[in-house]
């Protein structure tokens, strides 16, 4: 087969590959992206409902998981938020503010993935799909040589930007964790992240008349909470405050939510009883949450109903507890399949925090969701992305 000569290959058409590789192209770099895939940027497509929530305008290094915490700060703040948003505006991409600091496009997440592919080009960049890669090997030169059913490929460096296990019909495969074994790396141990729960039997029984209704809570456990909305699914829990919370949770550890976060509910529990004392429990909940939710509340809790002028100050406190600090014990998460994100990955101690490059194979670099950095739902892995492949596109 012929060998083709380049700086650098980039392998993964995604963001952080596409944007890394515009960055070396940049810099006069020859470089060349592979992909397997039949379009580029499939993650980004999909990513907002198809709006693509491309960054987070409070991004900071707390917003991310890592065994490392300290790895993502050096490459967040040498390439912030607002570096991107600048390339955004360059291009006459509209967006706008949906919630807490998410930048999502007006239009469509095409125009990123078009952008992407057009700063590639202006740079030239070559970016190549529907390539199946064989094999990585090293040669004699230090070069690394990279089969492919459409060639082998030679480069003095090699980014690997091939992502996590998230979402497989969208192509995500462990090529890049296995990749990184081959050459020494550790890889700690992965698991889906910002996932929907599923519930045990008992509970999913009890749970599912309400699927589809939604309603704002703080979902916690031992190491974190999340203020957003939950949503009740035919096959558990899901919704912003869930998916944050699945990424910090481990199986068989409850999660605690808080369905009523905007009041004190003894408080108004007493006032209810002292100003509406012939009123009832049911009606007040009614007052502050979904019907549905209240009927399954009532149901499973089994709270006496009674005039609110007959509750003692112990039930009362009892049942304002509970509201406050509702347990809900998942029986797992819908996996892979509907996760937004891949945790673990490459361990980010044996990778330079300052150009993404292998502290023990010269001249192999780890960008974006491959390595052992996860960030919260709302534009933070996105934002990792970009981070992470420029400082690796500046010094590759």
């Amino acid at each position: 087969m012929d060998s083709k000569q380049f700086d650098v290959i980039v392998l993964g058409a995604g963001a952080a590959g596409l944007h890394c590789a515009a960055t070396a192209a940049r810099r006069g770099k020859r470089v060349l992206v592979l992909d397997h895939a039949k379009q580029a940027g499939k993650k980004i497509l999909i990513s907002g409902g198809g709006r693509c929530n491309f960054t987070n305008m409070f991004t900071s290094p707390e917003n991310f998981i890592s065994a490392n915490p300290h790895f993502c700060k050096s490459a967040l703040s040498r390439y912030t938020q607002w570096d991107f948003i600048a390339q955004v505006e360059r291009h006459g991409i509209a967006y706008h503010e949906k919630t807490l600091g998410q930048l999502f496009c007006d239009d469509s997440a095409k125009d990123i993935v078009r952008m992407l592919l057009q700063e590639c080009s202006d740079a030239g960049a070559r970016v190549q799909l529907r390539t199946e890669i064989a094999s990585v090997t090293v040669n004699d030169a230090k070069q690394y040589r990279v089969a492919t059913n459409q060639g082998d490929y030679l480069a003095d460096a090699l980014v690997v930007a091939t992502g996590g296990l998230s979402m497989p019909k969208l192509g995500a495969t462990p090529f890049g964790f296995k990749l990184a074994e081959q050459f020494g790396h550790r890889v700690l141990p992965v698991r889906a992240g910002l996932v929907p729960f599923t519930l045990h039997d008992a509970d999913k029984a009890q749970f599912e008349p309400l699927a589809g209704t939604a309603c704002d809570v703080v979902a916690g456990n031992h190491l974190t909470s999340f203020k957003e909305a939950m949503l009740f699914t035919h096959r558990g829990l899901s919704g912003p405050s869930i998916l944050q919370i699945s990424s910090y949770w481990q199986p068989g550890e409850p999660v605690w939510l808080n369905l009523l976060p905007e009041i004190d509910a003894l408080e108004a529990l007493k006032q209810v009883k002292q100003q509406q004392p012939k009123s009832g429990l049911k009606a007040w909940l009614s007052s502050q949450l979904p019907k549905r939710l209240v009927s399954m509340l009532l149901q499973r809790e089994q709270w006496p109903l009674k005039n609110m002028a007959d509750y003692s100050h112990q039930e009362l406190s009892d049942i304002a507890e509970r509201l406050h600090a509702w347990p809900v014990k998942p029986n797992g998460t819908e996996g892979y399949r509907t996760a937004e994100v891949t945790l673990g990955g490459v361990d980010t101690n044996q990778v330079s925090s300052k150009t993404m490059q292998s502290n023990i194979q010269p001249g192999l670099y780890f960008i974006g969701e491959v390595l052992d950095v996860t960030g919260w739902l709302g534009g933070y892995n996105f934002q990792w992305a970009w981070s992470s492949a420029h400082v690796c596109g500046e010094s590759v």
